[in-house]
């Protein structure tokens, strides 16, 4: 792990040749320090993206006004979230956060991670639903990939047919990509 004196260092370095830097992680949120991090970047002139699945809203809250854009990772339909993530109350969380994106005005997108083992396609209809509801406009379905993950602790996504998302499925939202 690189000290972060050596990451602001060469982001110094990078002044002028560099737009932006984007917090990412597992889920950066969790980070205490984040706040920080985000503000003394933001200081050296770069504008700031965040990934997050929303997990600590309290802390997402807080980094809002100090955000250019956010990557925001819906897992599921939101009563179902625990069986994706193995933590109760999650889906609460994540539906908190997302409210408090859309009402923010910060640019964002929106996005799913389609795993045939963990999403049918009745839970997609049904998150697209919620998505809309919540008025949400800049949304995107991705495929998994395999290659590089952990799958031991999943049923073998290759066994599953994929969901299939009906013609149409993207209509209300603003911009709709699959990828």
């Amino acid at each position: 792990m690189m000290p972060w004196e050596d990451v602001l260092a060469f982001l110094r370095s990078r002044r002028g040749l560099l737009d932006g830097v984007v917090f990412s992680g597992g889920e950066p949120t969790l980070q205490a320090a984040l706040l920080t991090a985000v503000q003394t970047v933001r200081s050296l002139g770069f504008r700031i993206g965040l990934h997050t699945a929303g997990a600590a809203p309290e802390r997402f809250a807080s980094l809002l006004p100090s955000i250019d854009w956010v990557g925001f990772d819906v897992k599921a339909p939101f009563h179902a979230y625990s069986c994706i993530t193995g933590v109760e109350h999650s889906g609460d969380k994540a539906h908190a956060s997302l409210r408090m994106l859309l009402a923010s005005g910060v640019s964002y997108e929106v996005r799913t991670t389609l795993h045939p083992a963990l999403l049918a396609s009745a839970d997609m209809l049904e998150l697209r639903d919620q998505l809309l509801s919540l008025g949400v406009r800049n949304y995107a379905v991705q495929h998994f990939r395999p290659t590089g993950t952990r799958t031991d602790r999943l049923p073998p996504y290759s066994q599953q047919p994929p969901p299939t998302l009906p013609a149409g499925y993207g209509e209300g939202f603003l911009n709709f990509q699959i990828r």
